[in-house]
C-alpha cells in the first residue's frame, strides 16, 4: 500500500494551522495540537523536522511559538511530504542507473509509465500551496492546473 505516514499527515496539519493565521502569525505548539488534534508525543519531532527543513521558524520563550518562514503561497504540499517521506519514488525501477541494475531496462514498457505517473503526482503536489489549502478550507474553490 502506498501511503504517507501519520507524522507526515500531522506535519501538513501544523503547516495548515499556521497558514490559516496569515503571514507573520505565531502560534504555540499547544494551540496547534488542540486545533489540529495532534497527539502531544508527535509535536516535538514534527516541529524539529519542519524547522530543520526550513519550513518552520521557532521562537523560544513565553512569547515564542511557531511561524511560517515565508508566505503560505510559497510552501507546497510536496515540500512538506518530501521533508518527512524523503524523495518520492513510485517504483524502484525509476532509480535504475544502468543496464546491470535491471535486465529489462532497455525494452521495458512499464518503466516509462511509472515515470509519467510519478511526474504527474509530483507536479500536482508541487502545485498545491498552503495558501490554496487555506482558501479551500474557507470554501473558496481551488483552480488546479490540468494534468494534460
Amino acid at each position: 500500500m502506498l501511503k504517507i505516514n501519520r507524522q507526515t499527515d500531522y506535519a501538513v496539519r501544523v503547516m495548515l494551522a499556521l497558514a490559516k493565521r496569515g503571514e507573520g502569525a505565531r502560534l504555540s505548539t499547544a494551540e496547534i495540537q488542540q486545533e489540529m488534534l495532534i497527539p502531544k508525543a508527535f509535536m516535538p519531532r514534527i516541529v524539529a523536522q519542519l524547522a530543520r527543513e526550513g519550513l518552520l521558524d521557532t521562537f523560544p520563550g513565553r512569547d515564542g511559538g511557531l511561524s511560517l518562514p515565508r508566505p503560505a503561497s510559497q510552501i507546497t504540499l510536496r515540500d512538506v511530504v518530501e521533508a518527512f517521506e524523503g524523495p518520492i519514488l513510485l517504483s524502484e525501477c525509476l532509480q535504475v542507473k544502468g543496464e546491470d541494475d535491471c535486465p529489462f531496462q532497455a525494452n521495458c514498457p512499464v518503466r516509462s509509465k511509472w515515470g509519467r505517473v510519478q511526474a504527474a503526482m509530483l507536479r500536482e503536489m508541487a502545485a498545491i500551496t498552503f495558501e490554496d489549502l487555506v482558501k479551500e478550507s474557507l470554501g473558496i474553490p481551488m483552480v488546479m492546473p490540468s494534468l494534460v
